[in-house]
């Protein structure tokens, strides 16, 4: 599945509220997704899913690192944790774009 074929996000008690320690919406996750550039990467860490690191902005210009899977049978981005970008990501993300 392509990341653009995806038509919604597959949010629930498992991961909707992760990333509140780390001062991330979700409403700000999903903004990254739309907002252009998006950087997507294959994640280094995954375990037994393909999972995907996405570098991209906030609407306020936060500078996030979104951690996600392609859901197929749902067609859905589901986040599984957000973070703000670190200095060697921000450097990658303004090398791309």
């Amino acid at each position: 599945m392509n990341l653009r074929d995806a038509t919604t996000f597959d949010w629930d008690d498992g991961n909707i509220n992760k990333n509140e320690k780390q001062g991330v919406s979700p409403s700000e996750i999903e903004r990254v997704f739309m907002n252009r550039p998006l950087l997507v990467v294959p994640h280094a860490h995954s375990q037994g899913e393909d999972r995907f690191a996405a570098l991209g902005k906030t609407d306020e210009d936060r500078w996030l690192a979104v951690v996600f899977t392609l859901r197929e049978e749902k067609r859905r981005i589901r986040p599984i944790s957000a973070r703000p970008m670190n200095r060697k990501e921000r450097k990658i993300y303004e090398k791309a774009s």
